[in-house]
C-alpha cells in the first residue's frame, strides 16, 4: 500500500478518535445513488450493461431498476435478438423519464409491449422513431398523439397501418413537430396531408418518400405553411411534377436540400436553378435554361 493511502487511513482513524480500529472496507452499493451513482455512474452504462448487473444481486438488480427509472434515452432499433421482448417488459416497467424513444424495426413489437412504456412516459416524449415497426397498429399511436405535448420528432416510415384517422388525429392535437417521415405509407390520402400540413409551420426535416397521395396541391401547401422548411425527401413520389417543386423552393428560403430521384415528371427545368444554393440528389444532365425563361415557365405558381 503506498504511503499516501496509509497517511489517508490514519487522518481518518485519527478522526475517529480510534487509531487502531481497522477502517473497514466500503462497497460500491454504499455509495449514495441518488447523488452520486446514478447521475455520474450509471449514465455510463449501456441497456446491456444494466441487465447484466441486474442479474448480479437483489442490490445490484434494485440499483439496475433504479437507473432504469431515471433513463432519459432508449436505444433500440434494429435490435431483434432472441428474448428482446422479455427484456423489454422490464424496461417498459421501470422507466418513467423517457424523453428519446428509437425501435425502429423492431420486428418482435406489439401494442401489447409499447403501450405501457408509453402510458408512463407519455409527458416526457419529444422523439419517437417508429419506423418499420410492422407489428403495432394505430392504437399505438393514440398517447402519442394525444398526450405527448411537447413531442418534435414522429418517424412512422414503412408502416402500413398508418391511417388517414391517425393523421387526422396529429392535426388535431400537434402542431409542434420539426421532423416528420412518413415514407412508405399508402393509406393516406391527399386531402388529410393538405389539411395537417396547414398546422405544421415549425416543420425544418420532412420525408415523404414513395408515398403515392403526395401530389403538386400537397407541395404547394407545404411550401405556403412550412416557410422553416430545410430538408424534403420526395423521393418516389411519381404525382409531383416541376409545377410543385418549383412553388415549393420559392417559398421555403431555408430549403437547403431536395430529394427527386425517381420523380420523373420533375425535370432539369425546375432543379437548374436550384444548384449551387440546394443540395440535389440528382446529377445535372446538361440542361439549362436562361434566367429569364425560368421566370416565364413559373409565372403561373
Amino acid at each position: 500500500m503506498c504511503s499516501l493511502h496509509v497517511e489517508e487511513e490514519a487522518h481518518l482513524a485519527a478522526m475517529a478518535g480510534n487509531r487502531d480500529r481497522t477502517l473497514t472496507c466500503i462497497e460500491l452499493f454504499d455509495i449514495c445513488w441518488e447523488d452520486v451513482l446514478i447521475p455520474h455512474m450509471s449514465i455510463y452504462l449501456s441497456l446491456k450493461d444494466l441487465f447484466n448487473l441486474r442479474c448480479c444481486s437483489q442490490t445490484a438488480r434494485r440499483f439496475a431498476e433504479t437507473a432504469l427509472e431515471k433513463r432519459q434515452e432508449l436505444h433500440l432499433s434494429g435490435n431483434n435478438t432472441r428474448n428482446i421482448d422479455l427484456g423489454f417488459q422490464v424496461v417498459a416497467r421501470c422507466c418513467r423519464r423517457l424523453e428519446v424513444l428509437h425501435l425502429a424495426c423492431c420486428k418482435w413489437l406489439t401494442d401489447d409491449l409499447l403501450l405501457p412504456l408509453l402510458t408512463k412516459n407519455k409527458h416526457r416524449l419529444c422523439a419517437v422513431n417508429l419506423n418499420e415497426c410492422v407489428n403495432i397498429t394505430a392504437l399505438s399511436l393514440q398517447p402519442i398523439i394525444v398526450e405527448c405535448k411537447d413531442l418534435r420528432i414522429l418517424k412512422l416510415s414503412k408502416c402500413q397501418w398508418l391511417t388517414t384517422g391517425a393523421v387526422d388525429a396529429l392535426t388535431l392535437h400537434q402542431s409542434k413537430l420539426v421532423e416528420f417521415d412518413i415514407s412508405h405509407c399508402g393509406a393516406i390520402g391527399e386531402r388529410c396531408l393538405i389539411i395537417f400540413f396547414r398546422k405544421l409551420n415549425k416543420l425544418t426535416v420532412l420525408s415523404l418518400a414513395h408515398t403515392p397521395s403526395v401530389t403538386d396541391q400537397v407541395l404547394i401547401q407545404i411550401g405556403n405553411y412550412c416557410r422553416e422548411l430545410e430538408h424534403i425527401n420526395l423521393m418516389g413520389c411519381v404525382a409531383i411534377s416541376d409545377y410543385g417543386v418549383h412553388a415549393l423552393a420559392k417559398s421555403c428560403p431555408r430549403l437547403q436540400s431536395l430529394m427527386v430521384q425517381r420523380c420523373p415528371l420533375v425535370t432539369e427545368r425546375v432543379l437548374a436553378p436550384l444548384r449551387g444554393r440546394v443540395h440535389l440528389d440528382r446529377p445535372s444532365m446538361g440542361y439549362n435554361l436562361p434566367a429569364s425563361q425560368h421566370h416565364r415557365l413559373f409565372l403561373q405558381v
